[in-house]
C-alpha cells in the first residue's frame, strides 16, 4: 500500500545508555543491567534485562518491547484499515504473548501470539476480522522479524 503523504524511506534516532556504569563491572554476575533509551521530545525509557539474565523484574526489557512493537503495530495497521473501510471500533485490547527459546543454537523469539479483542460501534464484524490477515500483511514490524506472529482475532457484542 502506497500513501502519498508518506516518505518512500523513515530514520529513527535514540540514545542508549548504560545507567548501571556507577558500580562498575568485575564479572558477569555482578554489574547492573538498567539502562535508559532517550529520544528528543518522548518519555525516557527505562529498563533492564530480563529476569534470567539478572535483570530487574520492574523494569521494562528488550523483549517486552518487542512484544509491544508487534501488538502496537498490528493494532495501528488495523485501525487504519477499519477507519477507511467504514468500520467504527470502540474498543480493543490485545493479550499477546511471545515464546523466546534456543532455536538453531541460538536464543530467539519463535513466536509471537497476537489476542485482539475489539467491540465495533459501527460496520461488519465479519469484515472486521478478515481485516486482521490485511492488517498483518501491512505491518511493518512483523515484516521485519523472522519468526512467527500469528493472530486470534475475536469481535466482542
Amino acid at each position: 500500500m502506497t500513501l502519498p503523504h508518506v516518505p518512500k524511506a523513515h530514520r529513527y534516532a535514540g540514545t542508549t545508555i548504560w545507567t548501571g556504569a556507577g558500580a562498575g563491572m568485575r564479572g558477569y554476575d555482578d554489574y547492573s543491567r538498567e539502562w535508559s533509551f532517550a529520544q528528543p521530545g518522548k518519555p525516557l525509557v527505562r529498563g533492564s534485562a530480563d529476569v534470567p539474565f539478572r535483570g530487574d523484574a520492574t523494569l521494562t526489557n528488550p523483549e517486552d518491547l518487542l512484544l509491544c512493537a508487534l501488538s502496537t503495530c498490528h493494532m495501528l495497521s488495523w485501525l487504519a484499515l477499519c477507519a477507511r473501510a467504514g468500520i467504527a471500533v470502540q474498543s480493543y485490547r490485545d493479550d499477546a504473548t511471545g515464546t523466546m527459546s534456543f532455536h538453531a543454537g541460538k536464543m530467539r523469539f519463535t513466536d509471537v501470539l497476537l489476542r485482539p479483542v475489539a467491540r465495533l460501534g459501527a460496520g461488519d464484524p465479519m469484515q472486521a476480522i478478515e481485516l486482521h490477515a490485511a492488517a498483518h500483511a501491512s505491518c511493518f514490524i512483523a515484516s521485519s522479524v523472522n519468526f512467527d506472529v500469528r493472530h486470534e482475532a475475536r469481535i466482542e457484542g
